[in-house]
């Protein structure tokens, strides 16, 4: 790996430590291309390094199907890419993501954010500050109030806030300081777990992979969305009434998503049924709310004692904060992200990430978790928990330091980025990136293309 770029072979060597890899396997991953994201942070070797390792998982496990394990290509343009939208609708175009009262305001002493795409959240902020859902109403309230004493009334109201604080105040947070402590990837074994029914095969490593997956808004669907690209069978689980317009197009890809309500008797019990044939468990509702519901891990263990049991968390798994409801926005602002691009590029508002790419990146670590906790399965060390978050992947990132971003942008995706098959989707025709990962011999595919949320039966296919 000499001749990486320095950060993307940190990275990697990061992520592969955490999920128990081999120093020596490093040598089969190999990044081709230069394209960087604009970001004073390492974007895109983020994008590479999650991806590219979440490959080498696979050829871990190749290498066990095989007896020999394939080397790893990860493009880093594609990969980029990848950590944004993957579709280009034809002829149609996808709903925006974001709600509008959502975003960034200005407060009497400094900067918040407000997360209000869930009506709930929405609900919560706007009852604080005793506003419609206006947008210059709530700027206007905003502006009257300090910006810590309202990110904690919105939280105390069961909605989404986070102050922007600089790098140096996160480091001395007491969130800050517990998550700083954490691994990047929680590990515990479950070695008396029920021998494992489910094989990898040559071609397609993942087919017959039965992946519950009961995750939203981003990293976990990201997660299971590469999972199925090597043919596991992924079921989503939704509640009535849930949607998500803007990114169901996008995530949903090579998936079959239903709707259970699981604080109902008769949906729990599906739920239970499903469980109990599942390999592998997906989950990112935030720490303690499946205990609320009566699913907490032992339960779950009781259902499937062999279960690989994958969940991650907004602000980390200890500290003050660890039951907070956070999205990617949120950490960005909360970690030091948003300020350190406001302070680096002499702007005079929050200055995020070009993307999302906290939950990516995150998304990929959990993916690579996965492969890595069948591989202990298949050498007989039963189920395994993992567990992430997004503000330990953040750490990942700025811990490298701010710089100045390239002084050209990457350019935005092109034909020759996208795959040359139509992909028809549940809302029309579209167009799909390519792949941005090359397993050798183990060709990254979807078998179904993204459909509607609630779409499908609870039920797995038949074997």
């Amino acid at each position: 790996m000499s001749s990486f770029p320095s950060t993307f072979e940190r990275q990697s060597a990061s992520i592969w430590s955490a999920l128990g890899g081999s120093p020596e396997a490093l040598h089969r991953l190999r990044m081709q291309g230069h394209d960087s994201l604009f970001s004073v942070f390492p974007v895109s070797d983020l994008a590479a390094a999650s991806l590219g390792v979440a490959g080498l998982a696979l050829s871990e496990l190749m290498g066990v199907v095989r007896g020999v394990a394939p080397p790893v290509v990860v493009d880093r343009r594609l990969a980029s890419l990848w950590f944004g939208s993957s579709l280009q609708p034809q002829g149609w175009a996808l709903p925006p993501s974001w709600d509008a009262v959502a975003g960034d305001y200005r407060a009497a002493d400094g900067w918040i954010r407000l997360h209000t795409n869930a009506p709930h959240h929405r609900a919560a902020a706007l009852a604080v500050l005793d506003v419609p859902a206006d947008r210059d109403a709530v700027a206007a309230a905003v502006s009257r109030r300090d910006a810590q004493t309202l990110e904690a009334d919105v939280v105390a109201h069961g909605g989404c806030a986070a102050v922007m604080q600089s790098l140096a105040d996160w480091g001395d947070h007491p969130q800050g300081r517990a998550v700083q402590a954490e691994p990047l990837l929680h590990w515990q074994a479950h070695p008396h777990g029920a021998p494992a029914r489910w094989q990898a095969a040559a071609r397609r490593p993942l087919q017959g992979l039965r992946v519950l997956d009961l995750t939203r808004i981003l990293a976990g669907p990201v997660a299971t969305r590469w999972l199925a690209a090597y043919g596991a069978e992924v079921l989503r689980i939704d509640p009535p009434g849930w949607e998500e317009p803007g990114l169901a197009p996008d995530v949903t890809l090579g998936k079959r998503c239903a709707r259970l309500d699981l604080a109902c008797a008769h949906d729990r019990g599906i739920f239970e049924g499903l469980l109990a044939r599942a390999d592998v468990l997906v989950h990112g509702l935030r720490d303690g709310a499946l205990d609320d519901l009566g699913l907490g891990a032992a339960w779950r263990r009781g259902v499937n004692p062999g279960l690989i049991d994958v969940s991650l968390n907004a602000y980390g798994w200890s500290g003050p904060w660890r039951q907070r409801r956070g999205f990617d926005s949120l950490v960005q602002m909360s970690v030091g992200i948003a300020d350190a691009g406001m302070r680096s590029l002499g702007r005079d508002q929050p200055v995020p990430l070009p993307l999302q790419a906290i939950d990516h990146g995150t998304g990929y670590l959990l993916a690579a978790a996965v492969v890595m906790a069948l591989l202990r399965r298949a050498h007989g060390l039963g189920g395994s928990t993992v567990r992430a978050s997004l503000a330990r992947t953040a750490w990942l990132l700025t811990r490298e330091g701010v710089g100045m971003p390239h002084a050209e942008a990457m350019a935005a995706a092109g034909r020759s980025d996208l795959a040359e098959t139509i992909e028809n989707t549940g809302w029309g025709a579209a167009l799909r990136l390519r792949p941005p990962l090359d397993v050798e011999g183990v060709p990254m595919v979807w078998e179904r293309p993204a459909c509607a949320l609630g779409s499908s039966e609870a039920a797995w296919a038949a074997p």
